[in-house]
């Protein structure tokens, strides 16, 4: 029976291949950041309040003007195309059909046209930028042209973090037909199979849009060399210029950073370590959240992300003033235990938490959830 995100994880440790699990469970050097999100959040301690009214309640939200049932967005992961064959495909039609927005990686395995054609309604896409900027406008210009509804750059991306688990493992797309990797992956028949039924194994909207990338391992090599250590704000002005909607800049750690990117334009920012995947011994991003957000005007919203596992979390992250928040290793999870079936059990149990502690601590609407409802530390 699955209760929790717990549960979930459980069962997709059991169902994926180890490279791909530990790909998601993992971050980098000491992995410090990585558990510190988690950690923070946890010791961050509810008031309970009693003899109020609660009859009805309302965790519904706004998220840059779309009406979402709950104030929780699909972070971009990627790889997700592996963690169950047609990973985002079926992760975008579960947030759909819940009521909350996916956003796509460009690292994904499904194209942004693979999607749309799949989903037929809005969803958000993340932006790495490369050095070829030529790539990327024509990749901006197709997120244009599948109406995307507003584009995630991610800015915390110009070097690569270094994670153990990943060099230790081999990981790359597709996989290495290394002995070990075989025999893993022959253990796990059910994600085998799905992986064998579907024509998506490559990088999706990377393959077949770059000249002089004929085969797997060309691909690989120049994905590696392509993210880019000279983005600056220069390139912000650029990519908001050429995408003309909605722009979110994920990736912001610093009030300095927060409000640069206001100036720059960003419609909203997502307070982000990259779920401690890059810089180790940075700070939690829920102790980082409440400086960011004083630091910028009421226009901006501001999201966060990172050790999010329950609606606990997300209430959490609220009353330290977040507008919304996006979550990626608990959906994950449900979408390698369960495919979209997962996915959409996984933003259940996170509403269901949601509510229940909104209102053990005497709220009736997210619109009145404040600082106050936690014990000062």
């Amino acid at each position: 029976m699955i209760t929790c995100i717990e549960d979930l994880k459980k069962a997709y440790q059991n169902n994926v291949p180890r490279m791909f699990y530990d790909y998601t469970e993992s971050g980098s050097w000491t992995e410090y950041t990585f558990k510190e999100n988690e950690r923070a959040l946890q010791r961050l301690q509810f008031k309970q309040r009693g003899l109020i009214d609660l009859t009805h309640r309302d965790i519904s939200s706004t998220l840059l003007g779309q009406k979402v049932t709950m104030p929780v967005a699909l972070a971009p992961v990627g790889l997700t195309g592996y963690q169950h064959a047609d990973g985002e495909i079926k992760a975008a039609r579960a947030a759909v059909e819940f009521g909350v927005p996916y956003t796509l990686s460009t690292m994904s395995i499904c194209s942004i046209e693979d999607v749309a054609r799949a989903v037929q309604a809005p969803f958000w896409f993340q932006l790495y930028v490369m050095r070829d900027r030529e790539f990327i406008k024509r990749l901006i210009l197709r997120a244009k042209a599948a109406a995307c509804s507003a584009l995630v750059l991610t800015v915390d991306l110009q070097i690569l973090g270094q994670r153990h688990k990943d060099i230790k493992n081999g990981l790359s797309t597709p996989p290495k037909p290394t002995l070990g990797n075989l025999i893993n992956m022959a253990s796990k028949p059910k994600w085998a199979a799905g992986m064998l039924a579907t024509p998506r194994r490559k990088f999706g909207n990377i393959a077949g849009h770059v000249a002089g990338i004929e085969n797997s391992s060309s691909l690989s090599h120049w994905t590696q060399q392509q993210f880019d250590p000279g983005l600056n704000w220069d390139d912000v002005a650029w990519i908001k210029d050429l995408w003309g909607g909605p722009l979110i800049i994920k990736g912001i750690m610093t009030a300095e950073d927060a409000m640069l990117a206001e100036a720059h334009g960003a419609d909203a920012i997502v307070v982000s370590n990259h779920g401690g995947r890059q810089l180790d011994g940075a700070p939690a991003s829920c102790d980082a959240l409440p400086t960011i957000k004083s630091a910028v005007s009421a226009e901006t919203e501001v999201w966060v992300d990172g050790g999010i596992r329950s609606g606990q979390d997300v209430l959490r992250m609220l009353a330290l003033g977040a507008t919304g928040t996006m979550i990626g290793r608990a959906y994950i999870y449900g979408l390698g235990a369960m495919g979209q079936n997962g996915v959409r059990k996984a933003l259940e149990i996170i509403q269901n938490e949601l509510d229940l502690t909104m209102a053990f601590c005497g709220k009736t609407s997210l619109a009145n959830v404040e600082r106050d409802i936690l014990f000062s530390r």
